[in-house]
């Protein structure tokens, strides 16, 4: 295999020519000092040497990268991609690329990706937290002790006077957990996800408030915290609750994945949804839609949230470090689908704020 051909650089495009490396810059830039004659042929060697310009460096002098680093905990699924289309569409119109960065769920490689951006030199980072990242804040600190600014999206740590969006998972929580009481659920099991992540933890609070709510007790044996988000967790978490008794009557899980490894359980234990367990979850993965029943949703808003963090980036851009960051939360959707209901008939319930 033949080596990888290095990049032409100003330098050498102006020692071929025998011209100053500033001259051959002017004559790219189409300064009025620079003849038309010695344009075309700085062109024209430009052309025949393959010369690209770099515009990170280009971007750098002039004092502005134009670049948004972005920081996710994965991209599987529905949910982390939607939001980077929401993030690209805001940023390409505004001007800026977009750089992107996964934790894997991982503390050491989200602090990692952080000092790539920084190192980049971008103008702002977005950031979803990792799993494990718990209480570790320094790295975040960093950020906004170099000045940069700082947007949490989704996942959000707990520091003062952070800029965040994101949904409101208390109330999606809590919408999901009264419609199964409505379809008459009385023993309703949680398939729980990390307590220290602000969005496994609100929809957990919104599941005990809607039992509080209706009247209905709580039990501490009708949480299963999953050990991952994963499919085959959601089926461990599925074969405990079975066991219970007297059996339960409905489900609400955290999250989409382990949902299907619960529906899995159901199928091969021969226990009918909805007829005997009634299921519904976070998040609208498309797949949701393609389980037997379809599965009833929580809808998470991921372009829009996408969208919005740009946004609050480019207010934190302009109004520098003095701006009081606002906290944004946006509404969910509550999707009900045959998966919790006796009779199958989609329906959308957009929740209302608390």
């Amino acid at each position: 295999m033949s080596a990888k051909k290095q990049q032409v650089s100003l330098r050498d495009l102006a020692k071929a020519l025998n011209l100053s490396t500033s001259s051959v810059s002017r004559a790219l830039a189409g300064h009025r000092d620079i003849s038309e004659a010695t344009k075309d042929r700085v062109r024209q060697m430009a052309q025949e040497l393959n010369y690209r310009p770099n515009q990170l460096a280009a971007a750098l002098r002039r004092g502005h990268s134009k670049t948004i680093g972005v920081i996710v905990p994965h991209i599987k699924g529905y949910f982390f991609p939607a939001v980077m289309n929401g993030i690209e569409r805001v940023a390409t119109l505004e001007g800026f690329n977009v750089l992107l960065c996964q934790s894997n769920e991982e503390l050491r490689r989200e602090q990692k990706n952080i000092e790539t951006l920084l190192a980049a030199q971008v103008e702002g980072i977005l950031v979803s937290v990792s799993a494990t990242t718990f209480s570790e804040t320094d790295h975040f600190e960093q950020v906004r002790r170099q000045g940069t600014p700082l947007v949490f999206f989704d996942r959000a740590p707990d520091l003062p006077r952070s800029m965040a969006v994101v949904l409101d998972d208390f109330q999606g929580a809590y919408q999901a957990v009264s419609h199964l009481i409505a379809q008459g659920c009385k023993r309703i099991v949680h398939l729980a996800g990390p307590q220290h992540l602000n969005t496994s933890r609100n929809r957990f609070l919104g599941y005990q408030a809607a039992l509080q709510a209706h009247g209905l007790p709580f039990e501490d044996d009708w949480v299963y915290s999953l050990p991952s988000l994963t499919h085959d967790a959601g089926r461990l978490g599925m074969q405990h609750l079975l066991a219970l008794e007297p059996p339960l009557d409905g489900i609400f899980a955290a999250y989409a994945i382990p949902s299907v490894g619960a529906l899995e359980v159901l199928r091969e234990k021969g226990v009918r949804v909805p007829q005997e367990v009634a299921l519904a979850c976070f998040s609208n993965e498309p797949f949701t839609t393609m389980t037997q029943p379809q599965m009833t949703v929580v809808d998470q808003r991921a372009e829009q949230m996408g969208e919005t963090a740009v946004r609050l980036f480019l207010q934190l851009l302009k109004r520098g470090p003095a701006y009081e960051p606002p906290h944004l939360v946006l509404k969910p959707e509550l999707i009900i689908r045959s998966s919790s209901l006796h009779q199958s008939q989609e329906q959308r319930v957009p929740t209302e704020a608390r």
